[in-house]
């Protein structure tokens, strides 16, 4: 368990490479820098404690730090992005999420179903906002519903497992010949459990040979992917969860042996899956904004929980650069 500051360039070298960005949090955000949710006497910036399985800050958080500014409030003047990361650990979550509470983190923000738990049995008191809670946040009690969240959370859902059975039938259009795909994930993670559920169900109905590989440990993990060898499976497709940094490790087995790659996000395509079918978080959040101006205070938590739109993103096989990405979008 580690922490660091939001760095403006992003998270360098390391393996794990995701993203699922939210702004409504700029929103609330805006409005306790402006002094507007009874700031006004704070003596120093507004802390943004934010918690993640990653191996550093995300994409999402840059993003965060880039919207606030964009929005015209200066960093370590007004606020502050701290973030505690877990290296893949989601057993250590809860208690970075009280290391955040305890140190008196102003606003929560939270990437992914794990740390969102995490955040919301730390505190009843501290806003958290969720940014792609996965799977349905109400059914994962983390909102009373989509339009009246109540309590002290709120968020965007991108609705991960809903896409999943489209994200598989996509992946069979692109690949010609697409029967045997792999699909290794945190055994224990109930939402890579219910992710592994919903693939099985379309596959089956596909014709395609699901490939499960559960695993429990980072080693293990690595031991699965490991054991590909070139033509033995057709494609793989990608947890949402970065436990164990199964999508990095993804992306590294892929490159090497070319083997087709189907993610959740098209943050993954820019650096060099083949394709992604979800949402983009960060566009997203931003486009919401100006729909729904700036709350009185504390209304935030009382306002719809967002489900973001779907978008799918495709680099054509062959293509080894970025800038030959195309991107598709599918309306909700």
């Amino acid at each position: 368990m580690s922490d660091a500051r939001v760095s403006p360039r992003g998270p360098g070298g390391g393996r794990t490479r995701w993203t699922s960005g939210i702004v409504p949090l700029l929103l609330l955000s805006a409005e306790l820098i402006a002094g507007t949710a009874g700031a006004a006497d704070r003596k120093g910036p507004v802390l943004i404690g934010a918690l993640t399985e990653s191996w550093g800050p995300s994409p999402s958080m840059v993003g965060l730090r880039d919207g606030l500014v964009e929005l015209g409030y200066r960093e370590n003047e007004q606020f502050v992005i701290g973030v505690r990361f877990t290296q893949g650990d989601l057993t250590a979550l809860p208690a970075a999420a009280r290391e955040l509470v305890q140190q008196g983190a102003n606003i929560i923000f939270t990437s992914g179903p794990a740390a969102a738990r995490a955040a919301r049995m730390a505190t009843t008191q501290v806003p958290i906002v969720f940014g792609g809670g996965g799977a349905d946040p109400v059914a994962q009690g983390l909102v009373q519903s989509f339009a009246r969240p109540g309590g002290n959370v709120t968020g965007v859902a991108d609705l991960n497992i809903e896409l999943a059975p489209k994200r598989l039938e996509l992946f069979r259009e692109i690949i010609q010949g697409l029967k045997q795909v792999l699909f290794a994930f945190h055994g224990t993670d109930a939402h890579a459990v219910s992710e592994a559920r919903a693939y099985r169900e379309a596959a089956r109905r596909l014709a395609i040979m699901l490939v499960e590989k559960p695993v429990r440990t980072q080693e293990e993990a690595q031991a699965t992917l490991a054991q590909i060898r070139k033509g033995g499976v057709d494609g793989i497709l990608v947890p949402r969860s970065l436990s164990f940094n199964i999508p990095g490790l993804v992306l590294e087995t892929a490159s090497k042996l070319a083997i087709p790659t189907m993610f959740h996000d098209p943050w993954y395509v820019e650096r060099g899956g083949l394709a992604s079918y979800g949402s983009s978080l960060v566009p997203q959040g931003f486009q919401a904004a100006p729909q729904r101006g700036h709350p009185e205070s504390g209304a935030s938590h009382r306002g719809e929980v967002l489900r973001s739109t779907r978008r799918g993103a495709f680099r054509k096989p062959g293509c080894g650069s970025s800038d030959a990405n195309s991107a598709i979008s599918h309306g909700s």
